[in-house]
């Protein structure tokens, strides 16, 4: 019996790991139950009828490098059955290179896939479309934000592709409804709770199939 099996039997909590920076841990939420990870984890329960331990380790801030020192630790002691993975935006920001930034991910990739979960049960989520956010001209115009925003997001799907996950889009979730009162926090630069909620709606639409098997 493999390890995916074991972990999948319909008599255990259903384990989720998130990780991630400050899109995954939900900075500028009203509450950390209004993450996205939160969101879909009370999905999975309802469609499941199953408890879901979802484990959110990401932080403000975190880059890919920060993610391997500090959130890889979790695959052992957790041993997820679902994983989601959402970094990036400080590689960007901080002026990492693409290629420099393609190996760090590589390394994050290498280490999920090798808890050989079943097809569908690994998912990577691109980095929204923050440029168009009032505080993001303090870190260039938005077209350059915009095109190399669209640079790491090819990089990562590439990625997640050659290694098996399931890639998914939030691009346009992320500058839909950008009217709506709180899509934007009061801090200028992240989501609110309708603009998590809807990342949630494009994730759980893409994961709900494979995610609610036993």
């Amino acid at each position: 019996m493999g390890r995916a099996d074991r972990v999948g039997r319909v008599d255990q909590p259903i384990s989720y790991l998130a990780l991630g920076d400050s899109y995954t841990i939900g900075t500028g939420a009203s509450d950390e139950s209004r993450n996205y990870p939160s969101i879909i984890a009370r999905r999975l329960e309802d469609a499941t009828g199953r408890k879901v331990e979802l484990t959110n380790p990401a932080v403000n801030g975190f880059t890919t490098q920060d993610l391997i020192n500090e959130e890889l630790p979790y695959l052992r002691s957790v041993e997820p059955r679902l994983v989601s993975i959402l970094i990036g935006v400080n590689d960007l920001v901080q002026g990492r290179a693409p290629q420099a930034y393609r190996a760090l991910l590589n390394r994050i990739y290498d280490e999920v896939a090798g808890l050989e979960l079943a097809a569908g049960r690994v998912v990577a989520i691109s980095i929204p479309n923050w440029s168009v956010v009032p505080a993001a001209r303090d870190f260039g115009g938005p077209d350059h934000l915009r095109r190399l925003t669209r640079k790491f997001n090819s990089i990562a799907r590439g990625e997640a592709e050659s290694h098996g996950f399931r890639w998914i889009d939030i691009t346009a979730a992320s500058t839909d409804a950008e009217d709506t009162p709180g899509w934007i926090s009061s801090d200028r630069l992240h989501p609110g709770d309708p603009q998590y909620r809807a990342w949630a709606d494009v994730i759980w639409a893409e994961v709900k199939d494979s995610w609610a098997k036993p």
